[in-house]
């Protein structure tokens, strides 16, 4: 009897030492770091800095040579229709100087004709927005067409109201112009006697002195730009994109402003996305061609004046409700997508499918499930079955 004991008692022994080895060879879960899958709200954006700038500006310029006296005003007053903001003593000028007056005035003139059809079309396409809009407003309420339709043909009239201030606007700028050009016709074709009549530069409309070009009194020549104005009320952003990025870009798309200096972000929509593009060269020494998209604040840009710096988000894809997962969960193996997903303590292998992607995440159209953790950052050396761990 104690012989089978201490049999026993060496076979426990042995086979608790043999337990103890395999238990310290057992290999070690590898620690990962992990993320969950889930349904939610996803935005594919470009991303890129942009420039504020006035909408509505003009340069006044001297329309006849002469002595300029200073400017009294500063940049940022405000100034009205018809504010005297510099003056021009005439010199004495030949006939040539009268003939190149006439032409401008005639080239001016043919400017305003141009401008005036210009808003003739402009309040044609509002009219055709504003019928639009009703027509879209009574099929909706019959549910024949979207909420979305609505929605575009009411951001279609509110471009166009703006595209026919503008036009008007012109116009009004145009006759200044022609004002001011024959204002100096005046003076040029008066005697020598009375040449020293000066010659006001005036504010056409309700505007705001955006740059001072010519501060000091000083002989111009004609043509000589003297001051900027610009309409404070309108500011809009200029957006340089890559050439292959402006493609993906339409017109309404929404755009989000941040890095202006603000608590929050602002909101603003592409009016136009240019349809010419230029060289630029990168910080790397890269020519790129890139292309202006252009937008209109939403939100009031209040403190933003021209030429600011912000950051822009322009949105090209967006979706309420799909499958998202971390982008840095998703890794190339051959020619399809594929993540480590962990079941039971383990990282398994699984291919999947993916739609569209952003700095951050993923769309996964199929292969995965609200819920589940998958490894990210996945390294070269991680296997099929290795037991894994989450920090």
């Amino acid at each position: 009897m104690k012989r089978l004991f201490k049999r026993l008692s060496g076979l426990a022994v042995i086979l608790g030492l043999l337990g103890l080895v395999a238990w310290t060879l057992r290999p070690k879960p590898l620690v990962v770091e992990t993320g969950r899958v889930a349904r939610g709200h996803m935005l594919v954006t470009i991303d890129e800095d942009g420039q504020t700038r006035a909408h509505d500006r003009f340069t006044l310029a001297a329309p006849i040579a002469g002595r300029l006296s200073r400017i009294r005003l500063h940049e940022g007053d405000a100034v009205s229709p018809q504010t005297v903001i510099a003056t021009i003593s005439p010199l004495p000028i030949d006939a040539r100087e009268v003939a190149r007056t006439k032409a401008e005035i005639e080239s001016l003139e043919a400017l305003r004709k141009e401008a005036l059809q210009y808003v003739e079309r402009a309040e044609a396409d509002h009219e055709q927005t504003q019928r639009d809009v009703v027509r879209y407003t009574d099929l909706q309420r019959q549910d024949m067409v979207s909420r979305q339709t609505l929605e575009q043909a009411q951001t279609a009239e509110k471009r166009a109201a703006k595209e026919v201030a503008g036009a008007r606007f012109k116009v009004q700028s145009a006759e200044a112009e022609i004002a001011r050009a024959r204002a100096g016709l005046i003076s040029i074709e008066e005697s020598q006697e009375k040449s020293s009549r000066i010659v006001e530069l005036r504010s056409p409309v309700a505007s705001r002195i955006l740059r001072i070009l010519e501060p000091s009194e000083h002989v111009v020549t004609a043509g000589t730009p003297v001051v900027t104005l610009s309409n404070p009320s309108k500011i809009e952003i200029v957006i340089d994109l890559l050439s292959t990025d402006a493609v993906k870009v339409k017109p309404g798309a929404a755009v989000s402003i941040e890095g202006w200096g603000g608590p929050k972000a602002l909101r603003a929509r592409v009016r136009l996305v240019e349809p010419y593009g230029f060289t630029k060269v990168s910080a790397l020494g890269i020519e790129e061609q890139r292309v202006n998209v252009i937008a209109d604040f939403l939100d009031p840009p209040v403190g933003l004046g021209d030429g600011y710096r912000v950051d822009a988000r322009i949105v090209i894809w967006e979706n309420p409700d799909v499958m998202i997962a971390p982008a840095s969960a998703l890794f190339r193996d051959g020619d399809r997508w594929s993540v480590f997903v962990i079941e039971g303590g383990r990282a398994h292998r699984r291919p999947v499918e993916v739609g569209h992607r952003n700095a951050l995440e993923a769309e996964i159209i199929r292969g995965l499930s609200p819920g589940e953790a998958v490894i990210l950052h996945p390294a070269n050396d991680l296997k099929d079955g290795v037991p894994v761990t989450s920090r």
